[in-house]
């Protein structure tokens, strides 16, 4: 196991988590970017991704899961989730291009601070010269997410930039699915269907919910059929 695997750099208090995988992520119309991603994270291909889409397409899981992929194979890797750390010092990306790859999530949340949108324009610089790889996720392409440096919007541009596309239902039950056997979880077809009436359509909430049902799985030594399933959403 590589040390990038082990001790990847990220910001005090937070660790990636080990689901977020591309195996455990269905593309659905998505698929270009995930293969993108992934060669990306391994020194190949593109070494500039731009990720845009709304809240719950998976953008955080694929960049965990391309930090993931990157320590595989020994490289080192940085992962900085801007949403939780735009009131703190843009310092902490000071370094970072010595880093092979650097996974900037939501990074429409500096927008309009001066001091960060400056220190993201000059980190995109030293890892271009450092030879590198940077992903950035936010909720809108580089252009649309009211950077007030322009600099900084083009710089974002120049590589490829992929807005990912919600899942469709038939996707959705997909999806599900395939997070469920990566439990252990059998879902019956009928269950499938009893969710998908009555679940919000978002990743989020969709594995929330099989997150509860699992727990609620093993405390009762239950199958997941569609009465104990009524039985658990019931309890809200």
């Amino acid at each position: 196991m590589s040390a990038a695997r082990v001790n990847p750099q990220l910001p005090l208090g937070l660790v990636l988590r080990e689901s977020a995988r591309f195996e455990s992520y269905f593309p659905g119309n998505n698929r270009e970017a995930v293969l993108t991603l992934r060669a990306c994270a391994l020194g190949d291909g593109e070494p500039f991704v731009y990720l845009a889409g709304a809240a719950g397409v998976g953008k955080s899981h694929l960049l965990q899961a391309a930090c993931l992929s990157a320590g595989t194979v020994g490289r080192s890797v940085a992962y900085l989730p801007l949403a939780d750390l735009a009131g703190t010092t843009p310092a902490l990306l000071e370094g970072l291009e010595q880093q092979d790859l650097i996974c900037l999530d939501d990074v429409h949340a500096i927008a309009g601070n001066a001091d960060w949108e400056r220190a993201v324009f000059a980190l995109f610089n030293r890892v271009r010269d450092a030879g590198g790889g940077l992903l950035v996720a936010a909720l809108q392409r580089a252009d649309r997410s009211g950077f007030a440096l322009a600099d900084l919007a083009s710089r974002l541009a120049w590589g490829v930039t992929y807005v990912l596309a919600p899942l469709v239902d038939e996707q959705v039950i997909a999806a599900l699915a395939l997070r469920a056997r990566g439990r252990g979880l059998e879902l019956p077809d009928d269950t499938v269907q009893y969710l998908l009436k009555r679940m919000p359509r978002d990743l989020p909430s969709v594995f929330n919910l099989l997150d509860r049902l699992d727990e609620a799985s093993m405390i009762e030594q239950r199958r997941l059929t569609v009465p104990f399933v009524k039985s658990v959403l019931d309890q809200d």
